[in-house]
This record gives C-alpha cells, structure tokens and sequence, in this order.
C-alpha cells in the first residue's frame, strides 16, 4: 500500500480521512490508532530534548508501522453507527437543547443570518451538522484534506479574526486535542479557541444567550483514567480560560462537553502534577501557562 504524503505538522489536529478498502476489527483499529498517536508522541519527546537520532528513528517506525491510510481508515471507521457513529449528533441534540436550531431540521428556518460553525478535524462534509444549511453556516477544516468542502488549514495556524464575519458562533474540537502530541500545545489550543469564538457582546440582540459555544469531544481514558487530568481538574482549566460547562456525557469510550464562552477569563494556569496514580493509568495531560 503506498504512503500517503506525511502532512508538514501533526503537532495539532488530526490527519484527515481515506474511504477504508477493508472493514478491520474493532481490535484492529483501536490498535492502528494507538501504536499512531504513541509514536508521534515520541517523536515529539525526542525533537524537544534535541535527539535527532531517536527522533529519526522513530520516524521511520512511523513510517513503516503507523500508516497514514491506515490511520485514516481506522478513524473513519470509529465514526461508523456500529461503533459509536457520528459525535455531532450529541451536538445538534444539545444545540436543540438550547434552542439554537429546531428539532425539524430546516423546516421552520426563516434567519438570513446562519450560525457560524467552525468544525476542526472534519472527517466529512456529510455528518448531522449538515442536515441544517439555513441555521448553520459550516467552515471545516483539516491538516491534510482529502474532500471536498474540507479546507486543508491547521486550526494553529489559522489567522486570528480582524472583521466580525471571521469568528464563529460554535466550534467543534470533537477528537483533536487528544492528537496534539504534548500538554502545552493542548493548552495552547484550548486557549486559541477563545479567540474565534464571537462573544454575546459583539452579537446582534436576537442571538441566542446560549452562545458562544465549544464543543469538546475526547476518548474517555483521557479524562476518567490519567494520572494528570480528571474531570475536576478540566473544568477549573476551562473555568479558567473563560468557560462554562453546560452539558457534559460520558458513554464508555468517549466524554462530551458543551462549553459556553463567558468572557470571565481568570487566568488559571494548569502545569503537570499528578491527581491521583495507579499502574494501568495514562500519561495525557493539559498545560496552561
């Protein structure tokens, strides 16, 4: 199988996704995904202690045991029904939630004024935030992508907004922070978040009051198994970023939140300690400075 071209950075976001030629099992993927992100977070270890043999070694592991195509289809593959389906379902559940679209798709839309959605790591242009083009208004974007209606962009490196139109009235980080290989740039890229979103002040007087929102989607081990990182702790770093936690959904692979974006930025800072400690923990973790 030839290897796609290794995207330029994969310090942030995700590697989009091909069609899979095979279905695999879900012991294989998880696998395939896994041995990905293990292997990038040594590379990145290695880069930042200046070990270019390691990290050239480490390359070339990524290269023959971890992928691209593979990566991408075993991702596109856990979006399937049977394996927990599309995350933004919870999104337009909670979206409806607070009366930010209606129940019956674009029925009852009449607004010449859409939400402005930006979805980060698109895996596809055709998932549930798409059955409402007359109330939502989708950017999305991906480090390498491969449909159309995807622009190729690291979120990292997108410009800053400098007219009202840039910013966004929601974003979806459904299952990128995890991809980002170390605890500062997963940091910097919740702070980042902040600076597109269009604060109440700044919107018409008919915007919803549930608004500016991030969606965050991460697998649960992140959260619920990490010697670095629980719940509490994700909140009071949110807290601190200017958010306010207004759904949150565990299933058994994955945990969901909907943050509304306050303004009330206390400048909480996050660095690595432990919150607790067991043999079969994890090591993910979230830096604020």
């Amino acid at each position: 199988m030839a290897l796609s071209k290794r995207p330029k950075s994969l310090s942030h976001g995700r590697p989009p996704i091909s069609k899979p030629s095979e279905r695999m099992s879900s012991k294989q993927s998880r696998t395939i995904i896994r041995t990905h992100h293990r292997l990038h977070k040594e590379h990145a270890a290695a880069v930042r202690k200046g070990d270019a043999q390691t990290a050239a070694r480490v390359k070339q592991a990524i290269e023959q045991k971890s992928n691209l195509k593979l990566y991408q289809a075993a991702s596109k593959q856990g979006q399937s029904k049977d394996r927990g389906g599309d995350s933004s379902k919870l999104l337009v559940q909670w979206m409806q939630e607070h009366k930010i679209i209606h129940p019956n798709k674009d029925t009852n839309a009449t607004t010449t004024n859409p939400y402005q959605l930006l979805e980060v790591g698109a895996l596809s242009t055709k998932n549930e935030i798409s059955r409402f083009p007359k109330l939502l208004q989708v950017t999305r974007i991906d480090l390498n992508s491969q449909e159309p209606g995807i622009l190729q962009q690291n979120f990292m490196e997108r410009p800053l907004p400098s007219v009202p139109s840039d910013y966004f009235d929601i974003i979806s980080l459904s299952l990128v922070l995890n991809y980002v290989s170390d605890a500062v740039g997963r940091g910097e890229m919740l702070k980042r978040t902040t600076e597109f979103l269009r604060l109440q002040t700044s919107q018409p007087e008919a915007a919803n009051d549930a608004l500016p929102l991030l969606f965050l989607v991460l697998p649960l081990p992140c959260v619920a198994n990490s010697r670095y990182l629980n719940e509490q702790l994700l909140e009071r770093i949110m807290t601190g970023l200017g958010y306010q936690v207004l759904n949150k959904k565990n299933t058994n692979k994955l945990c969901y939140y909907l943050f509304k974006l306050t303004g009330n930025v206390h400048g909480t800072k996050a660095d690595k300690r432990k919150v607790r400690d067991g043999p079969s923990m994890n090591n993910f973790c979230i830096v604020v400075e």
